[in-house]
């Protein structure tokens, strides 16, 4: 992997988790000069395109493409144009919201993926059925999801930002980029690093039970705006048929992980780890969600959706990319930066998720707010930045990392 590509994603990620503790300054004490909306659409950009979706990009051209491939100029000049919309909405969405520049930089994002689907598609050449199926699957999702983008500007121009066409858009987007793109890519990456051999007929079940309720559960934020019983029923078929998939997935993997686990240092562990088990956390928080009245609390109490978000976020998507990242010396799990930037983000993580989904219980007994809660959490949040910035030092200035396509 390029390094400079590597140090990027970091940097993106880093800016991000900053933008994220100034959002949770602001709970604390005034800053005038911030507007929160504004900053908050800046950080979200930024964390899942700057950071998740470039990292992924490097990922898929790293393991997936023949070394000829990934010597094509046209990977190499697509990043930084993308790259250069990132830094047009790091830039833009904290000063001006949802405005001409910052809506022309998202729009090149979304030109340069559907560029990079196409290549992919057409130069991929993934070693088994399992990753290629995955990988697809992330791609035809990514596409998917940007239909949800499109539908805004006709949604505002006919109905306005407060009607249930425009918030189900939003929805439809995120949806189909966290459970579809986001976790299909990663799934197929880390088929990718267990390098064994995978049952067809396991796997096979459970690509369709998961492709079928990711496409039901879109069901759960729909019914947030639409109140229609069926929808929950459609979501609690998309859940039941989610745990089905993910009960495969263990039986898939489990025989694989011990081999798998026995090459892996001890902070590769402790990662991959954190990883599977924020997977099956997120699976067990949506079926907690089936419980009557629980799906519409979920929305309503915005710590749970927050928790959510980042537990798909960072524990999931960033577990896995960090894993992949250590395993292959991306990351060198040797350098004291690597291990404590590590221990710091999972620190910082722990704690704040803890407090999140803490302050929605209170607020779901009507308990109030917990003591001290936004400086604790701004306090918890102070790991995370600290963190990554470890990391990018450790990236920068590692000069016996081996990458295999040289900068």
């Amino acid at each position: 992997m390029k390094q400079h590509w590597l140090v990027t994603c970091f940097v993106n990620f880093f800016i991000a988790s900053v933008m994220g503790l100034l959002l949770r300054l602001m709970y604390v004490t005034p800053v005038e000069w911030i507007n929160f909306q504004f900053l908050l659409h800046g950080h979200s950009h930024v964390a899942m395109l700057g950071w998740v979706y470039l990292m992924l990009y490097s990922l898929i051209v790293h393991f997936f493409l023949t070394k000829e491939a990934q010597q094509k100029a046209v990977y190499n000049r697509l990043f930084w144009v993308t790259q250069f919309s990132v830094i047009g909405m790091m830039f833009r969405f904290p000063v001006e919201g949802y405005a001409l520049f910052s809506i022309a930089f998202s729009t090149l994002h979304i030109f340069c993926s559907y560029i990079f689907c196409r290549q992919i598609w057409k130069d991929a050449q993934p070693s088994s059925l399992s990753e290629k199926r995955l990988l697809r699957a992330a791609l035809v999702f990514m596409v998917v999801s940007t239909v949800g983008v499109w539908c805004l500007g006709p949604a505002v121009g006919l109905l306005g930002k407060a009607s249930a066409f425009y918030q189900i858009s939003i929805q439809f987007f995120l949806h189909f980029q966290f459970n579809g793109w986001f976790l299909f890519a990663v799934l197929a990456l880390f088929f990718n690093q267990l390098k064994a051999k995978i049952d067809e007929k396991q796997f096979q079940l459970f690509y369709i039970l998961l492709i079928v309720s990711t496409i039901l559960t879109l069901a759960l934020p729909v019914s947030w705006y639409l109140d229609n019983p069926v929808f929950y029923w459609i979501n609690a078929l998309g859940v039941t048929l989610q745990l089905g998939a993910f009960g495969v997935f263990i039986k898939i993997i489990k025989p694989k992980i011990p081999i798998f686990f026995s090459t892996l240092k001890r902070i590769e562990k402790i990662i991959y780890g954190f990883a599977l088990f924020s997977l099956g956390l997120k699976v067990g928080i949506q079926l907690i969600a089936l419980l009557p009245g629980l799906d519409q609390v979920s929305h309503q109490i915005r710590n749970f959706v927050i928790g959510y978000i980042h537990l798909t976020m960072l524990g999931i998507i960033s577990g896995f990319l960090f894993g992949i990242a250590l395993k292959n010396n991306f990351l060198n799990p040797k350098k004291v930066l690597t291990k404590w930037g590590i221990k710091l983000f999972l620190l910082g993580f722990v704690l704040t998720e803890s407090l999140l989904f803490l302050q929605g219980i209170y607020l779901y007994f009507g308990l109030g707010e917990f003591p001290f809660y936004h400086q604790n959490l701004l306090f918890a949040s102070i790991f995370l930045p600290l963190g990554l910035l470890q990391l990018v030092i450790s990236i920068y200035s590692d000069k016996h990392v081996k990458f295999a396509v040289n900068d």
